[in-house]
This record gives structure tokens, C-alpha cells and sequence, in this order.
């Protein structure tokens, strides 16, 4: 069951943040820091109650603990990623690399490791929330359709096809390849990546190089050669222009 009974709102809410957390004095206090910024707060102990409250609520963002009850939050964000687009921030108690790099794999947004301040947290999130969702609102992507090779860009439809196939795409996903198929052939380095796609100063270039392998799988792009999302080694990404 959830921790916390959402807020009733109007046509026009606050912003929602979805807490996940089986520690009740990490939810209290993220709860407490989260409020204070006028944003509709609820809140669930375990994974099915999770699933229940992202379905029903559609939260802006959701919080997300890495260890919980009755499913895990990689399994959690896994199903979330299906039939939401609510910014994702995992929580793990553990530090270690491969937590981090499954979590973003899954269609995590960003992550903290435990104990974290609740402060960057709510930073966080407004950075989050000061963009679209889709990302149709940035610079990286234009209203106009771009092609590469068989990949076509929709900006107007958020929509990328391969040969005519839909490739599914998290909105960063969507919104790193739309910024690289603005200029093909030009390099990007991984910080103007984050300036332009995260508009954020807390994230790290660790995180492009994971959406990068993430979108080159989805794309079918082989990572020892791959045409469309290129390495410039040392420097960053250009996206390719195959025949």
C-alpha cells in the first residue's frame, strides 16, 4: 500500500514527485524537503505499490530506491518505462558502478547514492522539471524531420522509425539523437551533450556514454562500428550519415 494518499488537484496541478522508499525516515525527510517546494508528494513502501501509484497518479517524477519489497526498483523502473514518461531518479544504498549503469540502462534519469542531500535532490529535480518531458522545448530538437541513412527523426510527432519500423526511445533518448541529427557529421563533446540534452550541471559523462550504448542498441547500430551515433575518440559523438 502506499505510504502517502496523493493530493487532489485541478486541470492545472503542482508538479507530482512520486517517493519509493521501505526506510520511513528517508521518506519523511524527503517528503518534508520535497513539500516545502510545492510540489503534490505520495508515496509508496514497495514495488507493486509503486507500479500502482505511477499507473494511476502519472507522476511528474519518480524517486525510486533500488532495494525494495515485492520487486526491485530496476524491475519497478523496467515496467514504468512501458506506459510512462516520468523523469526517473533511482536511489542505492550500495555505490557500486554496476547499480548505477543497470539503473540508466532500464530508463533511469539520473541517480544518488545513499546517504545523499536531500538539497541536490530537490535540485535535481527542478532541473528536471524546467524541461518538457518530450523534450520539444530544447534546442536539440527542432520541429522539423531529419533522415539518417534509414532512421527518420520526427520532432513534430516525437517519433523515430528504421526502415519504416517505430524505434522506442525514452524523451532523452529521443532528444540526444535529435541534437546529434541537427548538424551530421559535426562533433559533440559529452559536456555539451549535458548542457544541451540535461541542461544540468550534476550530471556526469558517465551518464552519455550509457544513453549513447542505450540508443545504439535500440537503433540496431553495431557498437564496433556503428553508423549512426559515432565515437570521436577523446572528443565526444557525431551522428553518422549512411547511405
Amino acid at each position: 500500500m502506499a505510504n502517502g494518499t496523493p493530493t487532489a488537484t485541478g486541470p492545472t496541478h503542482p508538479s507530482r514527485v512520486l517517493v519509493v522508499d521501505d526506510e520511513p525516515n528517508i521518506v519523511r525527510l524527503v517528503r518534508g524537503y520535497l513539500e516545502r517546494e510545492g510540489w503534490d508528494i505520495a508515496t509508496a513502501a514497495d514495488g507493486p505499490a509503486a507500479l500502482d501509484l505511477a499507473a494511476s497518479w502519472e507522476p511528474d517524477v519518480i524517486v525510486l530506491d533500488v532495494m525494495l519489497p515485492g520487486l526491485d526498483g530496476i524491475e519497478v523502473c523496467r515496467r514504468i518505462r512501458t506506459f510512462s514518461d516520468a523523469y526517473v531518479v533511482m536511489l542505492t544504498a550500495r555505490g557500486e558502478e554496476v547499480d548505477r549503469i543497470v539503473g540508466l540502462t532500464v530508463g533511469a534519469d539520473d541517480y544518488l547514492v545513499k546517504p545523499f542531500s536531500p538539497s541536490e535532490l530537490v535540485a535535481r529535480i527542478r532541473a528536471m522539471l524546467r524541461r518538457p518531458r518530450t523534450g520539444a522545448g530544447t534546442p536539440a530538437v527542432n520541429a522539423s524531420a531529419r533522415q539518417l541513412g534509414d532512421i527518420l527523426i520526427d520532432s513534430d510527432r516525437h517519433l523515430v522509425t528504421r526502415a519504416g519500423e517505430p524505434v522506442d526511445l525514452t524523451p532523452r533518448e529521443f532528444a540526444l539523437l535529435a541534437m546529434l541529427a541537427e548538424q551530421p557529421g559535426r562533433v559533440f563533446t559529452r559536456q555539451q551533450i549535458l548542457e544541451r540534452v540535461w541542461e544540468s550541471e550534476y550530471f556526469d559523462d558517465h551518464v552519455v556514454e550509457v544513453h549513447v550504448a542505450n540508443l545504439r542498441r535500440k537503433l540496431a547500430d553495431d557498437p564496433g562500428a556503428p553508423r549512426y551515433v559515432q565515437t570521436v575518440r577523446g572528443v565526444g559523438y557525431r551522428a553518422g550519415a549512411p547511405a
